[in-house]
């Protein structure tokens, strides 16, 4: 184990009560943080102004070619951090939401500005759903008991009692670092640095986290949602390269504020290059109004730092709700 797996090992990411981030130098917001970038940013000049209306192509997709597809690596884009992808044959979605809003209840919170880039019924029987943590738009309860009990739930340690709530068994949890076999490919629960909590009393009572997902021709990371952190090389050293790597690159203004637990689209370049993924997928961004930097900014900064960087822009695929490409036919 080299020195970064031991700082890692050391500085344990449970507590007595839940979970934290272990990584030296974390410092994590609190609720007077909240309100200050609320209340008193509100106040201050230099936020980006936001369009009243933004313009995001949605791609007509049925799902046909989806349904019919058992060998070529696929992904499609949902919105926000859903994806939906095929892997070796098998049908996984990552973080799913299909729900108008990401909030506790159906009439307030964040209101999506796309409608869901394919009805949830066009996709084919969905083998896997992956989990990264248990935030409103990354859990989703609607989208998850519409789903049912057929796919298998890969969740972070501590989701599963509420899967168990909603009515969902067919779950297992992992903790950093664990791995289990499913259908001939590996899933492998890997460090983010985040945080979790659907209310204010059950912050960090359940751990975050990122997945590999490697099979025997084609493997893919999926950062969750994540802040930058030394966990990036530790992972890519593991398990890297990667055919793909889904980022996220959106919520990241205010940056005294997100920078601890958002990746900003720069550390986002930064991340994929220490976890070495080759075909990069931005997520998290142009669905739901998060954070200060409008919903259209995320992907021409990023595209800006591939440029500043000199990387090729054809690795960085910033694709539109709906659309779906071939990572690797395998015929």
């Amino acid at each position: 184990m080299n020195s970064l797996a031991n700082t890692i090992a050391v500085q344990s990411h449970h507590t007595n009560t839940g979970f934290r981030n272990p990584s030296p130098g974390f410092k994590e917001t609190r609720i007077t943080d909240f309100f200050k970038w609320k209340l008193l940013d509100s106040m201050k000049n230099g936020k980006p102004q936001k369009p009243k209306k933004y313009h995001f192509e949605l791609i007509a997709n049925d799902g046909k070619y989806l349904r019919r597809n058992k060998t070529d690596f696929t992904v499609t884009w949902i919105g926000h951090s859903t994806l939906f992808i095929q892997i070796d044959g098998m049908n996984i979605l990552t973080d799913p939401i299909w729900s108008e809003r990401c909030s506790p209840v159906p009439f307030a919170g964040p209101k999506r500005f796309v409608k869901p880039g394919l009805a949830l019924e066009g996709l084919p029987d969905i083998d896997v759903v992956i989990i990264s943590h248990d935030h409103y738009d990354h859990l989703d309860r609607t989208t998850l008991k519409k789903l049912g009990n057929k796919p298998l739930y890969l969740v972070p340690l501590g989701v599963g009692k509420r899967l168990q709530k909603w009515g969902l068994d067919n779950y297992k949890e992992l903790d950093w670092w664990e791995s289990v076999q499913h259908n001939d490919i590996e899933f492998t629960c890997t460090p983010a640095q985040h945080f979790s909590g659907r209310t204010p009393g059950d912050r960090n009572k359940t751990l975050w986290c990122s997945w590999v997902v490697k099979g025997a021709m084609n493997n893919f990371y999926f950062a969750g949602d994540s802040g930058y952190f030394p966990g990036f090389k530790e992972i890519g050293q593991r398990y890297g390269p990667f055919d793909m790597a889904a980022i996220p690159i959106g919520s990241y203004m205010p940056r005294w504020f997100m920078r601890p637990v958002h990746l900003d689209p720069g550390e986002a370049v930064q991340a994929l290059q220490d976890e070495k993924g080759k075909i990069c997928i931005p997520i998290h961004w142009g669905t739901f109004d998060l954070a200060d930097e409008p919903l259209d900014m995320p992907p021409k900064e990023l595209l800006h730092n591939v440029d500043e960087l000199n990387l090729p822009r054809d690795d960085f695929w910033i694709l539109r709700h709906g659309e779906t490409r071939v990572v690797a036919a395998n015929h």
